[in-house]
This record gives structure tokens, C-alpha cells and sequence, in this order.
């Protein structure tokens, strides 16, 4: 499952590539958490391992992929 964080002030956004073990229910709970202030950091963990920190207060959008990883290949 693929997310893209956009975070204020800066043109580029946030991409995270999650394990196949991460759940949309589970994600979506750790963003809200995040940006209704229970939590100052969004934290979540890539496919490698690598934990990724994304401050609260600078997170302006949040896009959650699809749980079954299908990317489109190609021009189209």
C-alpha cells in the first residue's frame, strides 16, 4: 500500500511505500490521531523497515494507495 503525505510549506510530498501486513483501518486511525492533536508524529514504517516521522502540525494532506499494491506500468 502506497501513501503520499503532503507536508506544508515545502513542494515535495511524503511518499511511504507500507508493508503488506499494513490495514486502511489501522493507517487511517494513526492520521486521524495525528491531526485531531492525540499525537505530535505521525509515525509509519516503510517495506524495508525504515521508520519514517512526519510531524502532526505539518501534515496538510494524506493519500492512502490501495491494499493491493497494483501500480500501473507503462504510458497508460
Amino acid at each position: 500500500m502506497d501513501i503520499r503525505i503532503g507536508v506544508t510549506y515545502t513542494p515535495k510530498e511524503v511518499a511511504v511505500e507500507l508493508g503488506d501486513d499494513a490495514k486502511v483501518d489501522d493507517i487511517k486511525a494513526q492520521v486521524s490521531a495525528a491531526l485531531d492533536g492525540t499525537s505530535a508524529v505521525l509515525w509509519l514504517q516503510d517495506r524495508k523497515g525504515r521508520h519514517i516521522a512526519v510531524p502532526s502540525d505539518k501534515i496538510s494532506y494524506v493519500e492512502i494507495g490501495s491494499e493491493e499494491g497494483d501500480r500501473p506500468i507503462g504510458f497508460g
